[in-house]
């Protein structure tokens, strides 16, 4: 078939033409019937304008994205064995030293909700802060704020959900009263002149309730939004989402909050994680949250594995040709760091090509 084909496209060297593509998939349906109903419709896709070289989406990509590094808060909280806080320092140190923009430290909630984060003033004095990075953390309540601003925290996130049930197992309240609450600490934070991230769990499924509407993910966007938090970032808690899924809460949520203050914060439990990622920066998100080596999952949430790689991440943002200011090879070192301390592998696939781990 191969000769066949090659003496109806005229043979040379020129590539396939739009023409010549055209040409080849009329050919191949005439001759072969059963393939005409697996390509049907491409070759209208092959002969559109601007079908040849790259496609319209990827011309839309920001020249720009920060990363949002988890692991030393969200992908360690889970892990049933304490790490110890000198480890949890060095991780945090080694990421610096990969030049990531921000890193989430710790966790200013009650040792008898996550044990695991106990040890977090001890944590946050004893990091090497470059003076061009973010140390965020995690504050529940206007006592966790006082504390964590008592560490040393210039930086602070508070955490709700977009599904009832969700809320109620993960903090103990509904969302209305999670959202009265947070009301405290960004009043507080405002006289203080720190910063306030938000997040909203449960964006693209619940893991009690099921499909979780767009509308109501961007009700609780849109109040964290006008309260103060300066950025809102968008979690897909248990990694059900399709890229579908997140076009169509993306949407939703751009109408409430604009899309400059909007991240996203993908679970790969199913794999979409990284597709996912693609449509939000194809629809002008800038800010990806991760964590090395893909750790973390959620104590509240069965069924959520790690989030979505930094070295994964960063390996497609770099292919895009997209800026980030992060050392994939430092970075891969973090990851290989804290995989020998927790006794694991890593679940990045570009560590594991790297054959680092």
């Amino acid at each position: 078939m191969g000769e066949l084909l090659d003496d109806v496209l005229g043979g040379g060297s020129g590539g396939l033409t739009q023409v010549k593509m055209a040409t080849a998939m009329r050919f191949c349906r005439a001759v072969y019937p059963c393939w005409a109903l697996q390509t049907r419709g491409l070759s209208a896709a092959a002969t559109a304008p601007g079908a040849s070289g790259v496609s319209s989406p990827l011309k839309r990509l920001p020249a720009r994205v920060k990363i949002v590094e988890v692991g030393p808060r969200d992908g360690l909280q889970n892990e049933k064995t304490l790490v110890p806080a000198e480890v949890k320092i060095q991780l945090i140190d080694m990421l610096s030293e990969a030049g990531l923009p921000v890193i989430e430290a710790t966790s200013f909630v009650s040792p008898k909700w996550v044990p695991q984060m106990a040890d977090q003033v001890e944590v946050m004095r004893g990091i090497r802060r470059r003076p061009d990075a973010s140390y965020p953390v995690l504050t529940p309540n206007l006592q966790g704020f006082q504390a964590a601003v008592r560490a040393g925290a210039r930086e602070v996130a508070i955490f709700g959900a977009a599904s009832e049930l969700f809320s109620k197992k993960n903090i103990n309240c509904s969302v209305e009263e999670s959202l009265q609450r947070f009301e405290e600490v960004t009043r507080a934070a405002k006289e203080q002149s720190v910063p306030v991230r938000g997040y909203v769990s449960c964006v693209l499924g619940c893991p009690y309730e099921g499909k979780v509407s767009p509308e109501k993910v961007a009700q609780v966007a849109k109040r964290l939004y006008s309260m103060g938090c300066y950025e809102i970032s968008l979690g897909d808690t248990i990694g059900v989402g399709t890229p579908r899924g997140m076009q169509e809460m993306l949407t939703a949520v751009s109408r409430e909050v604009p899309i400059s203050a909007i991240a996203v914060h993908c679970h790969d439990t199913y794999g979409q994680a990284l597709a996912n990622i693609l449509v939000a920066l194809q629809m002008g998100v800038s800010v990806v949250d991760s964590s090395v080596a893909g750790l973390g999952g959620c104590p509240y949430a069965q069924g959520a594995s790690g989030n979505v790689a930094t070295e994964d991440v960063v390996y497609m943002l770099h292919g895009l040709g997209i800026h980030t200011g992060v050392d994939l090879q430092k970075l891969m070192d973090a990851g290989v760091f804290i995989c020998r301390v927790l006794n694991r592998k890593t679940s990045s696939k570009v560590a594991q090509a790297s054959c680092k781990l």
